[in-house]
């Protein structure tokens, strides 16, 4: 019988870097699966791969528990798809972009969650967000107001600071989590 797997997530303001780090991490890592938001987001806009759903939809599938994690931020609404929880609880390891905002319930319901906790200066963020070209200037000002959103208390957070080179931020965080033998055997083999 396979281990439980773990979900990490990773976690930061808008513009910190969380989906480069993503990609990142699972070139490193063949043994990592990644989550496949859900987002009521035009599917032309440039960013992660994403499944987009329109509104009413998406309020239907959260009827209907196809999410196993949902939040709504900065007028969009995301969702993890429950077969993420299926596969983690059949030992795969799976990371994911979420909203700090879940993390007490993911952790209730992932008991081996692992939060990595990407940070950046303020002046990074904002460049970043304006260089993504999918928020208007105000839009940017609000993303970046909420950059100082606190962490929930008692969560186990490894906090990473991805102001630099995207490869040593992975190189940091792969060797943070080898050395903390975070990541399970089979996935530490392949690092």
């Amino acid at each position: 019988m396979k281990h439980t797997g773990s979900l990490i997530a990773v976690v930061g303001a808008s513009g910190v870097g969380k989906d480069s780090v993503i990609e990142g991490l699972l070139a490193e890592s063949p043994c990592l699966t990644r989550a496949k938001r859900v987002i009521t987001r035009a599917p032309e806009l440039a960013g992660e791969d994403f499944y987009p759903l329109n509104n009413p939809d998406f309020d239907r599938a959260v009827a209907n528990r196809e999410f196993c994690l949902h939040w709504r931020a900065h007028g969009l609404c995301y969702g993890i798809p429950q077969h993420v929880l299926t596969r983690v609880q059949q030992g795969d390891c799976v990371i994911a972009n979420l909203s700090r905002s879940v993390l007490l319930e993911a952790e209730d319901k992932f008991p081996k969650l692992v939060v990595l906790h990407l940070t950046a200066r303020a002046e990074t963020l904002a460049k970043r967000l304006r260089a993504r070209g999918r928020e208007a200037e105000n839009d940017v000002k609000t993303r970046l107001a909420r950059s100082t959103f606190p962490m929930p208390d008692g969560l186990h957070c490894i906090e990473i600071s991805n102001d630099g080179d995207l490869h040593e931020t992975v190189q940091t965080i792969i060797q943070r989590f080898d050395v903390s033998g975070i990541l399970p055997e089979s996935v530490r083999e392949q690092v």
